[in-house]
């Protein structure tokens, strides 16, 4: 097993509280992340703890890179989360045997290339959102991926369409075409981090730019296992929350919230998960009362943290996940 790299999480430690937060209430303003922030976070080699070594990578064990995401996003969420979007094509480049690993292996490891994901519509039920046809040995791609994140600051973004109880994954250039058009969306919360809706009208996908194929019974099997990783983001905001409070109950809940979602087995994941969203909302909501009338200021931490820690109630969600927090949020 891989041993957790301190001096990586240091260095984003220091990179959320000396540049990421002190930016973070501008950055939330901006209407779309300064390209410099996420320079940063490329200077600082965070890019590549997604890759291996051979890639140029810098091979973080997960739990490093649980701690890195939360560091990062108890300083800005926005940045962190148009940043962690890169562990999925990171991760899809590096694993896959095809020319997209020649492709895209080492710009994406080195931070040269910033990669997306557009996958969140496998989780909503009902029928498929993105269809893929065959087309000889390559594909055809109709439908819509909401919730893109990033679209405009990503290169390639990695793309999962359904064809009958298959997922095909495919590396596809992050730019609009006549079959491949985007609508942003205005969110009220980390709308910075310019969230689209790309819609594909039979975009063409050679057979070269997928990276696996795979049942949609495995894939939610392993999404299970994936669930700890994006608890680090209300972990995050809610640590920051903490901080920001000063000494309360607060710090000895988030220490055993981590706790509880680390020994997490994936059947117990969904649950953990949930408990540190909800933690995560009454902290936020600590802080605009400590803070008061002023807290409604958009000069204020306090407002952006409580959005934030909404945003979080549905980011990365599964209908397990929505269950736990609606009863943890409903008993008295």
């Amino acid at each position: 097993m891989k041993e957790i790299n301190s001096d990586l999480i240091e260095r984003a430690v220091s990179l959320a509280d000396e540049h990421l937060f002190p930016n973070a209430l501008e950055t939330d303003r901006a209407g779309e992340v300064p390209s410099q922030q996420l320079d940063l976070l490329r200077e600082s080699e965070l890019y590549g703890i997604f890759s291996p070594v051979e890639l140029g990578g810098l091979d973080a064990s997960p739990k490093t890179q649980w701690a890195i995401i939360e560091a990062l996003s108890g300083g800005c969420l926005t940045t962190s989360f148009v940043w962690a979007q890169h562990a999925g094509p990171s991760k899809a480049a590096a694993e896959t045997t095809g020319p997209m690993r020649e492709r895209w292996g080492r710009a994406l490891a080195t931070g040269e290339a910033r990669g997306g994901v557009a996958f969140a519509h496998l989780n909503r039920p009902g029928a498929p959102m993105l269809l893929a046809e065959p087309d000889g040995d390559n594909w055809l791609l109709s439908g819509s991926a909401p919730f893109v994140t990033g679209w405009g600051h990503i290169d390639v973004v990695l793309t999962a369409a359904r064809y009958e109880d298959l997922i095909i994954w495919a590396m596809i250039d992050a730019r609009e075409s006549e079959s491949l058009s985007s609508k942003r969306l205005s969110l009220a919360a980390v709308d910075s981090a310019t969230t689209a809706e790309l819609t594909f009208t039979r975009h063409y996908v050679p057979e070269a730019t997928v990276t696996a194929i795979e049942t949609f019974e495995s894939w939610a099997e392993r999404y299970k296992t994936g669930l700890r990783a994006n608890g680090s983001n209300p972990l995050g905001v809610a640590a920051r929350s903490i901080r920001l409070l000063g000494s309360s109950p607060f710090e000895e809940q988030l220490v055993e919230a981590r706790e509880h979602l680390d020994s997490a087995t994936s059947e117990e994941l969904p649950l953990a998960r949930a408990v540190v969203g909800e933690l995560c909302v009454r902290s936020a909501a600590a802080l605009v009362a400590q803070v008061g009338g002023s807290a409604m200021t958009i000069e204020q931490q306090a407002q952006r943290l409580a959005r934030e820690a909404l945003f979080l109630l549905v980011q990365g969600q599964t209908i397990q996940i929505k269950k736990n927090h609606l009863q943890l949020l409903t008993n008295k």
